[in-house]
């Protein structure tokens, strides 16, 4: 029994660098866009808000349900499918899009717009930087992750503590680490980018999981902006 040696050809690091960055935007873009539909038609109705933040469980279990997606999806993503993986992130927008209501009950709709603005600008400088700078931003990741879990450790412990002062310390330090891991994200997608993938199945998937990194990045950066910059009803 013979087996075929498999000649894989990739493309150049540039070009596959630079081709594989419109797909990872596209899909960003595409989860934001549904989540911002998503929480529009969930905002509009009112069945559908008394059902959700009506009952604590159905909020939770949202809340939960968005985790375990966005593990699964991560932890899972070499051994599903590219179109599971792309129908996992798209879910994971929609719920998303349907807890996200809450920040229309919070905050005006013209504070969420210029916030939202803010948000894309700050994202956009951030990730240009992340793609076009010579210095290796590597071991700026710990130190942000670092930061993440002691914001995720602030703010639960906050929600028994009620403190003011640590609610804005959170959302600043918060902005600081959202723009730095929106930079240290989109240089390691191009890394992975350049490195060159071996079939169409695999760069979809990486594409997936490139977009969920970024999207969860911009996500929180505009809901900390929020924090400083809305305006409560």
């Amino acid at each position: 029994m013979f087996e075929r040696e498999t000649v894989i050809t990739r493309a150049p690091a540039t070009t596959a660098a630079s081709s594989f960055f419109p797909q990872v935007y596209g899909w960003m873009t595409a989860g934001l866009g549904l989540t911002a539909m998503v929480a529009l038609l969930t905002i509009s109705s009112e069945s559908m808000l008394g059902m959700i933040f009506g009952n604590k469980m159905v909020f939770f279990g949202l809340i939960f349900g968005e985790l375990g997606l966005v593990i699964a999806l991560s932890a899972a993503i070499n051994r599903i499918s590219a179109s599971a993986a792309t129908l996992m992130f798209l879910l994971y927008s929609a719920l998303n899009g349907v807890t996200f209501a809450a920040i229309f009950m919070i905050y005006t709709r013209g504070s969420i717009a210029s916030t939202f603005f803010v948000a894309a600008g700050t994202f956009a400088a951030m990730s240009v930087y992340g793609r076009v700078t010579k210095r290796d931003l590597t071991g700026w990741g710990s130190f942000f992750f670092m930061g993440l879990i002691g914001i995720i450790i602030a703010s639960v412990v906050n929600i028994f503590l009620h403190s003011e002062m640590l609610y804005w310390i959170t959302s600043y330090i918060g902005v600081f680490v959202f723009v730095g891991l929106t930079a240290y994200d989109t240089q390691k997608i191009k890394k992975i980018g350049q490195a060159g993938f071996a079939d169409g199945e695999s760069r979809q998937k990486a594409a997936i999981l490139g977009a969920l990194r970024l999207y969860l990045d911009f996500i929180n950066l505009f809901l900390m902006l929020l924090r400083v910059m809305g305006n409560r009803r």
